[in-house]
Formats: structure tokens, sequence, C-alpha cells
């Protein structure tokens, strides 16, 4: 059984269809890649899954479940985390308190009113934050981080509270080329642990880290594969020498 099953996904917006008739499946363990020219529904698509979005049409399960109609917070409680292309860190805030405060997400209330979670959490948030290379930062406020520091804060966050299935939309987008392999190698370490769907436009970075890819344009699948065939993929070749 798939860990994301999503069948005939349509998402019209007025006289705009984002997406029409799209599948996905995603296994456990698994690192997928969208791929697609700039309005081809991608992260539409990211939002559907995530509940942001209600589809028009089709259907998505996720675990063995139909989730079409649950909200972002029951899909989030499911296991399902979603990073969105703008970082939505809390600036103001230390390192150390964005990710105890994405762990507490889950958290009775009784036990956030008399701080009874704090203690227990620090452990695994400074775990958290060595694995991204932020431990010598957890006393500082999020806004003093660069630009890559914050994404993959933000990532961290979102892996807080232990999902199944991660959402990434354009993570590197701003980033240098170093913070770039970085962040490539971040990544490559989560599997085995988490699914990821990723979306993203450095080919070069989503070929080094995913398993397979998948193509959007104009809100239709147009192809599905290995790398090694979305590479020699003649369809694929013509729309990013036409339209990207």
């Amino acid at each position: 059984m798939p860990l994301l099953d999503v069948r005939g996904l349509t998402k019209v917006f007025g006289r705009l269809v984002a997406l029409s008739g799209v599948d996905l499946i995603i296994g456990e363990s698994e690192f997928r890649g969208l791929i697609g020219p700039n309005g081809s529904g991608k992260s539409t698509l990211l939002k559907c899954v995530a509940g942001a979005e209600i589809p028009t049409e089709g259907a998505i399960c996720f675990g063995g479940r139909d989730v079409t109609l649950d909200t972002p917070t029951k899909r989030a409680r499911a296991g399902i985390s979603l990073k969105f292309q703008m970082t939505s860190v809390l600036p103001t805030l230390t390192v150390y308190d964005n990710v105890l405060l994405a762990m507490q997400a889950r958290s009775a209330i009784a036990g956030l009113i008399f701080s009874r979670t704090r203690g227990p959490l620090h452990e695994r948030i400074m775990h958290t934050l060595e694995q991204f290379r932020l431990a010598q930062h957890s006393t500082e406020r999020a806004a003093a981080l660069s630009h890559g520091q914050q994404q993959w804060l933000e990532i961290a966050m979102a892996l807080a509270c232990k999902p199944r299935l991660l959402l990434l939309d354009e993570p590197t987008a701003g980033m240098s080329l170093e913070e770039r392999r970085i962040t490539g190698e971040l990544l490559t370490a989560l599997k085995q642990r988490y699914s990821l769907v990723i979306v993203e436009h450095d080919l070069d970075f989503i070929r080094s880290i995913c398993d397979r890819l998948t193509v959007l344009d104009q809100g239709n699948m147009l192809d599905c594969g290995t790398v090694n065939h979305i590479q020699n993929s003649s369809k694929v070749r013509e729309v990013y020498l036409t339209r990207v």
C-alpha cells in the first residue's frame, strides 16, 4: 500500500484549471521531485495534499485513509507536513524557541500551561538543531540567521512532530551554491525515515536527491519516472526548451 495515493486530482480557480486529473503515488521512504514550468500546478498540488486547498475533483488517500476533505490540522496530525516557499520562522524568537514551539504543537494544553514540556523536549530540540547545523545559533534570534539558515530552521520545524511525509516548496530558492549543496546533504540524511515530495527549479539539485521525478505542464502530468527516464524524455525536453 502506498503512503500517499492521489487520483484524478483537479483544481479549478474560476476559469483557470490549475490541475487536471493528476495522479501521484508516493511510497514509504521515497523522495519524489515535482518539476515543470512556472504555472504548471506544482505548488497547487502540494497545497491540495496538505489541505491548504480543497480539490475540485479527485481523491487523496494517506496511509490508507481518504483525507480529501480533511482540514490541514487533521492532516498534520496524520503525518503530513508542508513547508511553503516563503520562510515563516518567528524572527523575534530564538532559534531554540522556534523549534520548541513546533514540537509543542501536539502537546496537551495542560502541559503547555504549566510549562511541563520544555525540559523533556530539550534533548530532542538540540539534536534537531545539530542535525541542521544550527546548534551553535540556538540562543540567537531567528532574524539573525542567513537566508539559507532560516530555510534549514523551517525544515527542522516541519520535521519537529516527526511527520511521515514532508512536502517542500522550493526550499533552495535564494540560496547560494554552497547553501544548496549543504541542503542536499541535510535532506539526503533524512532518507529511510521520511518520505519527501519536493518542488524545485534547480534540476541538478533535485536530480541529486530524488528517486523519481514527476513532470507537470499546464496542470497536466506530462511524464513520470526515474531520473534517467526523465532526462531522456523527448516530451520533457520539448517543454523545457520552449517554455521554461
